[in-house]
Parts: C-alpha cells; structure tokens; sequence
C-alpha cells in the first residue's frame, strides 16, 4: 500500500510541477546566497584596503556594514523562500494530496 502511494504521488503531474519549481527557486536562492557570501570573502581575500577603510572618525571600516549586509542578505532571502513556500508550494501540495487521496 505505502509503494503505491508513493508511486501516485511521484506520478501526480501538481508534484511534479511542485518538485520543479520548489527546485529551481532553491537554486536561484542558493546561488545568490553563495554570490554574496563567497564574494565577501574574496573581498577580505583580496582587497583588504577597501574593507580597511574607516568610516568616519571613528573605528567602524566599510568591511564591517558589508558583513552585516550578507547576514541580513541571507535573512531576506530566507523569508522570500518562507513566503513563497507558504503560498505557491503549500497550495500546490494540497493540490496533490487531495488530487492523490481519491
């Protein structure tokens, strides 16, 4: 019983078109979180000046708002990813589960 089930399931076209676009979505996400990331260690890598620079008068250099930015980077996308799957991914799995469940 539980193999047929999953065979329904893994043949239901609403999966299918959940599995691509909750795939697809993930990788766009992850490439831009490992852009930003990777890309601001390159920059501590190879162009310590620019992240050395203060600003202001006081201790703060331009490398410590750029951290920030990534961690904060990260948070948003992650919510995207949340809200997207709280919308489209959780409607099209009701879709399957009821279109599987008859």
């Amino acid at each position: 019983m539980e193999v047929n089930l999953a065979q329904r399931i893994a043949a239901h076209p609403q999966y299918q078109e959940l599995k691509r676009k909750r795939t697809s979505f993930g990788w766009w996400l992850t490439l831009a979180g490992m852009v930003a990331y990777y890309g601001f260690i390159l920059l501590v890598a190879f162009n310590k000046p620019l992240l050395s620079q203060k600003l202001g008068n006081g201790v703060t250099t331009l490398g410590m708002p750029i951290g920030v930015a990534v961690i904060v980077f990260t948070i948003v996308i992650t919510w995207v990813y949340v809200r997207r799957a709280n919308s489209e991914f959780d409607s099209l799995t009701e879709q399957v589960v009821k279109g599987v469940a008859k």
